[in-house]
């Protein structure tokens, strides 16, 4: 009956009671040098996060995720529908590099990078202890009834996220199409942009949801990272740990008495005073090992430290540590899999770096049209109909743009008043053109030609295409 107690919690997780319906976490507010750290840290993410959408780097957004026009810029870096492959890459080694972090140091993204911790630990998480107080003044006041002070306190808080959760999801519009356009839209008002404000007010809905009632579900049921730490993790993972060797001893874990001797009674240092439990944001008793609801956020270490602190016993009870180091006094060390993260890591980093080096400013490309084969035309000419599109990756418009044929002799001509156009900034161009080859010229039935953008008589691009011919017989 004992060990069925014991093993009690892997049951279920820890926000679902007996009976199967939520279970509302009131963590203790928490306190210690890693949380000053993780608030130094988590300032510096919120300002990140909040600027990256108005901070520009050769007049390209630091960052930006449209989806709908598939213009992505990572750290200033544009990239374009042609540039996907770019970007699949880049996303394989954020992806690649979180898993080689994840085997060697736990869920320390979890705990100390992600936007969802952040957001809920350090901005929502605070607010709701500067109004409603405390742990004990949380339940206190969730159980009493609806009186005066419980609905000035509720409405005043649920005020404050409403308004956070809408700047958040302005913020997160900027990242989707542009903090010019969001300022913009400010500027001129709602009543200019509904179209824009629906999504708006669908956004803060969400957040206004996630951070005021599910919460710590996003982090134990929603997002797939916490399931990964099966896969990923081994005993060799350095992870927020307690060192049930030195907790529990041989007699187990046992509640304080002034004066007494435990090493001598046999128990081990853990007085079983819970507040690793209170403390903790989704609820779980570290003390139970290993478990996908820890986000790695230290509470519990500082928690643990203090009490230890205050009775006289050696701090680090809980703390950052493989299951290695506390059942053998292993120390940390790269692990064939760790070095096999990285040997992946290191080629991907090198294959994009090529990749952006060879990508040029400029992506041409010209396609037959649709079904269009060739035409005969006086003086034994041949003419092929093409579409063009030419993308302007950079921040300055391309003016002066024309064509060449480099390895025929021949012309090109646009369906358009004149040779020459202009690329807009950040933009594209296209149009109609006609190659028109002398028959004598041609090498059979289909030709490749190869195809020069200029700009002010300077090469820029250069794009091949299939050119149609009459078919020679012999």
């Amino acid at each position: 009956m004992e060990n069925t107690e014991k093993e009690k919690f892997r049951d279920s997780i820890g926000t679902i009671n007996e009976e199967g319906k939520r279970a509302w976490i009131y963590p203790k507010k928490p306190s210690g040098r890693l949380y000053e750290y993780r608030k130094i840290v988590s300032y510096i993410l919120l300002i990140f996060f909040i600027a990256s959408p108005f901070i520009k780097i050769n007049g390209n957004q630091f960052l930006m995720f449209n989806v709908l026009e598939r213009r992505f810029n990572i750290f200033g870096f544009p990239f374009w529908p042609q540039d996907f492959h770019l970007f699949v890459i880049s996303i394989l080694i954020g992806v690649i590099f979180i898993a080689l972090f994840t085997v060697a140091f736990g869920r320390v993204f979890c705990g100390w990078i992600c936007p969802q911790t952040i957001f809920m630990e350090m901005v929502f998480r605070r607010i709701e202890f500067w109004i409603e107080g405390d742990r004990g003044k949380q339940i206190k006041l969730d159980k009493q009834p609806w009186n005066a002070e419980k609905w000035r306190k509720r409405i005043l808080k649920w005020f404050v996220f409403l308004i956070i959760s809408f700047l958040i999801a302005n913020v997160f519009l900027a990242y989707l199409i542009g903090g010019d356009r969001v300022l913009q839209y400010i500027v001129e008002g709602p009543a200019e942009h509904l179209s824009t404000l629906f999504p708006l007010g669908i956004f803060t809905a969400v957040f206004y949801f996630v951070f005021a009632w599910f919460r710590e579900q996003v982090c134990i049921i929603a997002c797939p990272y916490g399931r990964l730490q099966g896969v990923l993790l081994d005993n060799k993972s350095i992870i927020v740990a307690y060192d049930h060797k030195r907790g529990e001893a041989e007699k187990g874990r046992k509640k304080w008495r002034n004066g007494e001797d435990r090493h001598a009674l046999g128990h081990g240092d853990c007085i079983d005073c819970s507040q690793c439990v209170h403390v903790c944001p989704t609820g779980i008793d570290i003390r139970n090992g290993t478990q996908l609801e820890c986000v790695n956020c230290t509470a519990c270490i500082d928690e643990c430290d203090d009490i230890m602190e205050k009775v006289g016993l050696e701090k680090g009870l809980i703390r950052y540590a493989s299951e290695a180091e506390i059942e053998n006094k292993e120390t940390f060390k790269l692990t064939a899999r760790m070095k096999g993260y990285i040997a992946v890591l290191v080629i991907l980093t090198g294959v994009l770096t090529g990749m952006l080096f060879l990508r040029n400013d400029v992506e041409a490309r010209v396609l037959r049209l649709p079904g269009q084969l060739y035409e005969h035309k006086a003086n034994n000419i041949i003419s092929n109909v093409f579409t063009y599109k030419l993308v302007n990756k950079t921040n300055k418009e391309i003016d002066d743009v024309d064509f060449k044929l480099r390895n025929f002799n021949g012309s090109i001509k646009l369906v358009s008043t004149k040779d020459n156009f202009v690329v807009p900034a950040q933009g594209m161009a296209e149009g109609t053109l006609f190659i028109e080859i002398n028959k004598n010229d041609l090498k059979g039935d289909k030709n490749k030609l190869m195809i020069e953008v200029y700009s002010h008589k300077k090469l820029i691009e250069t794009t091949t295409v299939n050119f149609l011919g009459p078919r020679s017989y012999n």
